[in-house]
């Protein structure tokens, strides 16, 4: 069993073997770590280019998991992620060959440049953890995790992706681009290493992220946080310029990623600051602004704004771990 200290410990380890490869992205790289503490999935939607790839295939190395790359594109099937029944001629019958989804960490690379039906074939596998094929059910390893990357909705080729699989991502992270002198570390350490490949190790293994995750359950989540995490999903359904707010699984997201983000910062309990910290992660993409707001400058990353600076936030003692 892992202790609260011991999980602290080993997720800043995790995280400091990530910044060597990962430049200047800390706070967003903060946030995947929770997420995956929490036992959920990450969508990472920005411009190509900024390391999205590169993040998702150095928290699979340093998290010791094992990991398949599933590019997606307009003739990808939903049998391409699955797997599918193949006959054996030698054995005269069928047998089931697995997909790249029977893994521990599965990258779905530029998700929303498939058609909505081949993205729908991950929804059972992110929140049921298996998956059916021709009426037979299969479970997936534990841990199971999604990484997927995505470009902007109005970036050319794109297809917007359902609300019901949106849902089913416990945060959405931007990167954004570096700084200047961000962008000047990329450059001397691709100098310095003098390759194009960079090199992560592993600092935990499949079953210590298991551990990991169970330690969650430890973090305390006082009745004041908890109701500021229904008041700020509530506060995205009531809001004037919504048309759809965060679901019940928002508030509850919330909470979980607000445990694992606890972990991070060394604490065995929730603070309202480590839910401000992740609610942009967690609420924006449950957020679907009024239609006939598109030109302006209203979005879903302004109502959330707006919910955090109206929601009150408790008032909480703080106590050391």
């Amino acid at each position: 069993m892992t202790d609260i200290p011991t999980a602290h410990r080993r997720a800043l380890a995790v995280l400091d073997e990530v910044d060597t490869v990962v430049v200047g992205k800390r706070s967003a790289t903060e946030v995947v770590l929770a997420a995956v503490l929490a036992g959920g999935h990450v969508l990472m939607e920005d411009f190509p280019g900024l390391g999205k790839t590169l993040a998702a295939r150095t928290f699979a190395t340093a998290l010791g998991l094992d990991f398949t790359r599933a590019q997606f594109t307009p003739d990808l099937l939903p049998s391409d992620l699955t797997g599918a029944f193949v006959f054996d001629q030698k054995e005269g019958a069928f047998e089931f060959r697995k997909g790249p989804i029977f893994t521990g960490l599965l990258l779905a690379d530029e998700i929303n440049r498939t058609p909505p039906k081949t993205q729908a074939a991950l929804l059972e596998a992110m929140q049921e953890h298996q998956v059916t094929v021709e009426g037979q059910t299969f479970p997936l390893p534990r841990p199971f995790h999604v990484l997927a990357t995505a470009n902007p909705v109005e970036y050319e080729g794109t297809y917007p992706l359902p609300e019901a699989q949106l849902d089913r991502f416990l945060v959405r992270v931007a990167f954004g681009y570096p700084g200047a002198d961000e962008e000047l570390e990329v450059l001397h350490r691709r100098m310095s290493r003098r390759q194009e490949d960079q090199q992560a190790r592993r600092v935990v293994d499949a079953a210590e992220l298991l551990e990991l995750q169970a330690a969650l359950e430890d973090v305390t989540v006082s009745p004041e946080v908890a109701r500021y995490c229904v008041a700020l999903a509530r506060a995205t359904r009531e809001h004037e310029q919504v048309l759809m707010g965060a679901s019940p699984r928002g508030s509850l997201a919330l909470l979980l990623v607000g445990r694992g983000y606890a972990v991070i910062r060394g604490r065995d309990y929730v603070t309202p600051d480590d839910v401000k910290a992740v609610a942009p992660a967690v609420l924006e993409h449950r957020v679907v602004a009024r239609p006939e707001l598109w030109m302006s400058d209203v979005g879903p990353r302004s109502i959330v704004a707006d919910v955090l600076r109206t929601v009150p936030a408790p008032r909480v003692a703080v106590r050391s771990a």
